[in-house]
């Protein structure tokens, strides 16, 4: 009874002071009587970029667009609102990711939607329109996901589909262009950022490739001991890559091609089938493309991480020496030309 009674009293008197009690605790906000617009980051119509950030409190705030690299940082500046600013250059028509250095501790941009998709998030994007990354009044395919057990990794697994405006599993069998996400991604990171629904729709709307099926896993695995967070990073690519790759090897396989020909109707041969990725993802497509040329035809690669400059150098406007495979370290949207 006495303990209840303490209870009580310590509820009561939590009451009775309010919510003011606990406001020092909270961050501070934008004055309500002014627009949020006027506290977010904004894209302006001459194609500059107007980066902000709302920080009071903070003795140092700045921007970094691009490569973290010491000409891509970008000072800001504060108001009397504590709203701090930086307006950029006039860029070009791209998706770009940029975060806040707020007093030494990296940020997102609080102020937007829009972040990379990784397993640890510490980037925001911003859209400059004016590309083929631009949602444009055109006909959409489909972008569909679809979770599978995974026999290979025991384990539940999605991955993303799109597929051509008015697919409906008639006709002829498509093509399939499987691709995989670079290191510290996740597999929305090819949808979000690599815009793949918006430059297949514009492609094909303005018809400079054929209908086809693009198909979008996860390229890390998480299968026991090989989670690449458990990994030190200057072994990354030496240790966890090559069992990484291995491992999605088995999964693409055993799991996920005889999955996309059972859902969809698709070629099964090799030359309608091409594997591409981006950075670790190409490493994923070299690995899996070259154990198994009787499957793939196409391997366009982008930004192999250690192999890119030996690639270029034996592959570039040729193919390698390899039977029934053509490899090209360029955009895999140049084989989704090449398949009109």
């Amino acid at each position: 009874m006495k303990r209840m009674n303490t209870a009580l009293s310590v509820i009561t008197l939590c009451l009775s002071l309010g919510p003011s009690a606990f406001a020092a605790d909270l961050p501070a906000a934008p004055d309500p009587a002014h627009p949020l617009s006027q506290y977010v980051t904004q894209v302006n119509a001459d194609n500059t970029v107007t980066y902000r950030y709302f920080a009071p409190a903070a003795k140092s705030v700045s921007v970094v667009v691009g490569v973290p690299t010491p000409e891509n940082i970008h000072p800001m500046t504060k108001d009397a609102s504590g709203l701090w600013s930086w307006r950029g250059p006039v860029m070009q028509p791209n998706l770009y990711e940029y975060f806040f250095n707020v007093d030494g501790v990296r940020s997102i941009d609080t102020g937007t939607a829009i972040t990379k998709p990784q397993r640890q998030v510490n980037t925001s994007m911003v859209l400059v329109p004016g590309s083929l990354l631009d949602i444009n009044p055109v006909p959409h395919g489909d972008l569909i996901t679809l979770t599978y057990h995974s026999a290979a990794l025991k384990s539940e697994r999605q991955l993303f589909v799109w597929t051509p405006p008015g697919y409906n599993g008639q006709g002829k069998p498509l093509p399939v262009l499987y691709f995989y996400h670079g290191f510290g991604d996740t597999g929305r990171s090819a949808i979000d950022q690599g815009r793949i629904a918006q430059i297949m729709d514009n492609l094909l709307a303005a018809g400079k490739i054929a209908p086809m099926l693009v198909v979008v896993p996860d390229t890390e695995t998480d299968a026991a001991g090989i989670v690449p967070e458990t990994f030190v990073p200057n072994e990354r690519r030496k240790a966890f890559y090559p069992l990484n790759a291995q491992a999605a090897d088995r999964e693409l396989m055993n799991d996920i091609i005889p999955l996309i020909s059972q859902r969809f109707n698709v070629r099964d041969d090799a030359e309608g089938r091409a594997l591409a990725g981006l950075s670790q993802g190409g490493y994923q497509a070299l690995v899996s493309g070259m154990n198994h040329l009787e499957r793939f035809g196409w391997l366009p690669l982008a930004a192999l991480p250690p192999l890119r400059c030996r690639m270029r150098a034996s592959a570039r406007g040729s193919t390698i020496r390899r039977p029934s495979i053509n490899s090209y370290a360029i955009s895999p949207w140049w084989w989704a030309r090449k398949m009109r």
